[in-house]
């Protein structure tokens, strides 16, 4: 499925092939011989979504461009299965197995891997040829990579690059922080409410 988000249409090569059950919605433009298979979504809520070339984004991932945080993936770059990308730059032939989460700002080197359930953070930074192993967290730049279990370790760098500051522009001491998060979220993602179906 296809839509036209805040005047903006997909634009898809014509070598590549979409899923009848994918959705792209908004300034979104894959490149030649990109697959998208069954259940991704590939969105732009106002930032432009770029795939490169020979692009594999398989089931029920989800990529997402903002207005502040454009998604870049290279060429020969494959998203697994549940993946989620949210406004980050991805370099070319970089593996993202199953279940890897990528936050706003971030940047990962080429022919890197992020390997299964691993998270790459917000505003962190993977040189060309990292590694994150199953499960673990790389946050910061210079990164750290970090098992779970470090989790104030992990915390203390998180902290600092400030997800609600970096993302929606509200202070994390706000004391009704959680409240003015999805009241402007949900005002953002209601512009969805005028798309119109291409297809």
């Amino acid at each position: 499925m296809r839509f036209e988000h805040l005047g903006a249409q997909p634009r898809i090569h014509p070598d590549a092939v979409i899923a009848p059950t994918a959705v792209i919605s908004g300034d979104v433009r894959i490149g030649a011989d990109c697959q998208i298979l069954h259940g991704a979504v590939l969105t732009s809520e106002g930032g432009p979504l770029i795939l490169g070339e020979h692009v594999i984004v398989m089931e029920n991932a989800l990529v997402r461009a903002t207005a502040t945080h454009a998604v870049h993936i290279g060429d020969h770059t494959l998203v697994g299965p549940m993946a989620s990308i949210s406004g980050a730059t991805i370099g070319d032939e970089v593996f993202l197995a199953t279940g890897t989460r990528v936050f706003n700002g971030a940047r990962i080197g080429a022919q890197s891997e992020v390997r299964i359930n691993a998270v790459v953070h917000l505003r962190t930074v993977l040189p060309e040829r990292s590694v994150v192993p199953i499960g673990w967290v790389a946050v910061g730049d210079p990164v750290l990579i970090l098992p779970a279990e470090r989790h104030e370790e992990i915390w203390a760098t998180q902290q600092e690059l400030d997800f609600p500051g970096y993302v929606f522009g509200l202070d994390r001491e706000t004391p009704d922080l959680m409240a003015q998060l999805t009241e402007r979220y949900a005002r953002s993602l209601a512009r969805h409410e005028d798309d119109r179906r291409l297809e």
